[in-house]
């Protein structure tokens, strides 16, 4: 019955009134319960093997999810556990429609039986929950109860509440691209629509027409609020349909025949290409939101009466009974053999090593293009190559990275007409719409969705304009995040191979939002390489390097430099690479060592020219790579002058230069004849009128006056 059509009754669920609904008496498991018949559990078209099928795929979830909850009163494991009992039915249904190895799902915390339906095994389910070293999701990395199969397409999610919807739209459009005819379903609980990145999302897909299924599993509480106080929608679904080419179908969540009939009908609306749907399940919430919340604290015992007898398990039960699909002994049967099941994948599991801490530094970046010891970086330029502008470095090498792979990518906003700095110039026309496109201003979006787009192929490489200015970043650092640790917590299984470029930096009068550095908040991320050449030629070795490896790669472009004579440089060789970690030295000296990137790499060098007829001798070091930034360098040159300052646009106070002197007291302390002096803009922001612009970011008189107290100290 797997791909079974069938008519949908689209219909709004209601609570029934108390003491209206019809209450019934059973025996389960050796015990009397109560049941309100609540849901229709509607078996036409479904033969006697599908159901007990089902049956006993659903009494296999609710008896796992016991056992997550007596291994944590046992503390044995399961230290996150959020169970399910109450969604049983959009659950079960949505695990089945989807088809392990061609479909994409995304679960959330509570999909245990969407996973188990899916393909996970019990025995994978308790190796996650045990946190144990072969669990298939991660090896122990992510919290228990986040189920994830990548093998079999199932993804490790974030525990950020709908976070994934970003890279379900991303994989959406992917599909799109590609021509495929896999679906993407995205599930998740009805308070993860109060993100504004959800709505940027479903935006996505619906403006797209992109093949998408969001499941929405409506319990109306966020962990204790109730849905009432904080969405005027009860039916959150509503909230989305003004959006144009998006089908919203409601179904009884309790009941896995309905949430399979709206399932049936929201694929048959993405496969015939008109968009995505949404499938607004409503659902009980029968436990507390996780163990550790009490929801005995902030609801009643009359609704947790209530929700208690709704329990869609026995109401599955009853009406197998009832309506004469199996006797009382055919369904102790299975359940009997739903026990052994689990004990026997318990007994197995429990038997394995758990997490190996010591694998911590496993998979925190992927090896990139070019080893650490290539010689990419001495090819020599042709002679009769021409100058070029770092803004044309960047964009001739994109262009040649387009040529060379055709399933490279490109979007941000303005990118149709060529960048706001015309850096992509060209490319819309040249590649087409398919391949290089705007975005819309939804910064967190534009990276979520190259985040999903990865996950189609592994060849794939993504460039993005993370903001048109770096200023404007700040709402994608959520999905930055994301994208820092996808590669360790899938224990190496995914990572996003994504290039993001940012225009950095002042110097151009921009005033606020257009002339800040952030470097300081993004070398936080561990996971993430952060580059920002300072001349053309390294623009070039950079921006390839990072296109061709996998991973993520902040490319900081300092727009100051995009046209700056200084910055120019002969354009390189075609296989010219700068590896990542490697710094230059652009001036050698013997007296003072100036370590610097970006812009200060040239502020340095204006310093040391001036310098020179005072008989001072500057060495001058560009970083070109942050993250990772090359230690040693900086070392041997220190060891040679005994005397450092460091210099970059960014503020002081929390830039990365507070880093590089945290290692060099470290490692070089005793050939230090002078304090480590930094160089960086004043701790305020950069204003807008040139003469606040000029008191507050760091010139070349900066430059020289650290480095004249250095050498006299």
């Amino acid at each position: 019955m797997k791909n079974a059509k069938a008519k949908l009754s689209e219909k709004k669920i209601e609570s029934k009134p108390n003491g209206k609904a019809k209450i019934v008496k059973m025996t389960y498991l050796g015990k009397e319960r109560e049941v309100e018949l609540y849901s229709k559990f509607d078996f036409t078209g479904f033969d006697k093997e599908t159901i007990l099928k089902w049956y006993k795929l659903n009494q296999l979830g609710r008896r796992l999810d016991e056992k997550a909850a007596l291994y944590l009163k046992m503390a044995k494991g399961w230290s996150y556990h959020a169970p399910f009992g109450g969604h049983d039915g959009i659950q079960l249904a949505l695990g089945l429609v989807f088809r392990a190895g061609k479909d994409f799902l995304f679960p959330y915390y509570r999909d245990m039986l969407t996973c188990l339906a899916a393909g996970i095994t019990p025995y994978e389910i308790i190796l996650n929950g045990l946190s144990k070293d072969a669990d298939v999701a991660g090896g122990g990395r992510h919290m228990s109860n986040h189920f994830a199969k990548p093998e079999i397409r199932i993804q490790n999610v974030s525990s950020c509440t709908g976070n994934h919807a970003q890279h379900a739209a991303g994989l959406g459009r992917a599909i799109r691209r590609y021509n495929g005819d896999e679906i993407v379903f995205c599930s998740t609980g009805e308070s993860a629509t109060a993100e504004g990145y959800y709505f940027e999302a479903v935006n996505c897909a619906s403006t797209e027409k992109l093949p998408v299924v969001f499941v929405i599993q409506n319990n109306k509480y966020g962990i204790s609020v109730p849905l009432h106080e904080v969405m005027g929608n009860l039916n959150v679904a509503e909230n989305f349909s003004g959006l144009k080419n998006l089908k919203i179908i409601n179904c009884d969540g309790r009941d896995p025949f309905d949430s399979y009939r709206a399932l049936q009908s929201a694929i048959e609306w993405v496969e015939s290409g008109n968009g995505p749907a949404i499938v607004h399940a409503e659902c009980d919430r029968i436990g507390s939101h996780s163990n550790s919340d009490n929801h005995e604290l902030y609801r009643t015992p009359e609704e947790l009466q209530t929700v208690a007898r709704r329990d869609p398990l026995l109401q599955f039960r009853y009406y197998i009974l009832s309506r004469g699909i199996a006797t009382e002994e055919e369904l102790q049967e299975i359940e009997s053999e739903n026990q052994r099941i689990i004990f026997e994948a318990a007994d197995q599991a429990e038997k394995m090593p758990n997490a190996d801490g010591s694998q911590w530094n496993k998979f925190i970046i992927p090896e990139p293009y070019i080893p650490k010891d290539a010689k990419t970086e001495e090819y020599e330029p042709d002679p009769d190559a021409p100058l070029i502008s770092l803004r044309e470095a960047i964009n001739q090498t994109l262009i040649e990275e387009f040529q060379r792979n055709p399933n490279t990518f490109l979007w941000g906003q303005d990118i149709g007409k060529g960048g706001v700095f015309n850096v992509v110039k060209g490319m819309p026309q040249m590649f087409g719409k398919e391949r290089v496109f705007n975005a819309p201003i939804a910064e967190d979006n534009i990276v979520g969705t190259a985040n999903g787009f990865c996950r189609y192929r592994d060849d794939i490489r993504v460039v993005i304009e993370g903001a048109e200015f770096a200023d404007y970043f700040w709402p994608a650092m959520e999905q930055l995040v994301e994208c820092s640790h996808d590669y360790w917590r899938t224990k190496g299984q995914f990572t996003p191979n994504i290039v993001i470029r940012l225009a950095s930096g002042g110097y151009i009068q921009g005033g606020l939002y257009h002339s800040q550095n952030i470097e300081g908040a993004l070398v936080t991320l561990p996971g993430i390489r952060i580059v920002a050449p300072a001349f053309a030629d390294d623009a070039v070795g950079l921006m390839r390097n990072a296109i061709r490896s996998r991973g993520v790669t902040m490319y900081l472009e300092p727009k100051f430099l995009y046209n700056f004579k200084n910055a120019y440089a002969k354009k390189p060789h075609p296989e010219f690479v700068v590896p990542f970690g490697k710094a230059k030295i652009r001036r050698a000296g013997t007296d003072v060592t100036v370590v610097a990137y970006g812009t200060a790499v040239h502020l340095a060098l204006f310093a040391a020219k001036d310098l020179e007829a005072e008989g001072i001798d500057v060495e001058v070091i560009d970083l070109r790579s942050l993250i990772p930034w090359d230690e040693e360098l900086v070392y041997e040159s220190i060891r040679k002058t005994n005397r450092v300052v460091i210099a970059h646009e960014d503020k002081v106070t929390g830039g990365f230069g507070g880093e590089i002197a945290g290692k060099i007291a470290e490692n070089v302390f005793n050939y230090l004849d002078a304090p480590i002096l930094r160089v960086g803009s004043k701790d305020c922001p950069v204003g807008f009128a040139k003469e606040y612009e000029n008191a507050i970011l760091p010139n070349k008189e900066d430059v020289k006056e650290a480095i004249l107290k250095v050498i006299k100290f």
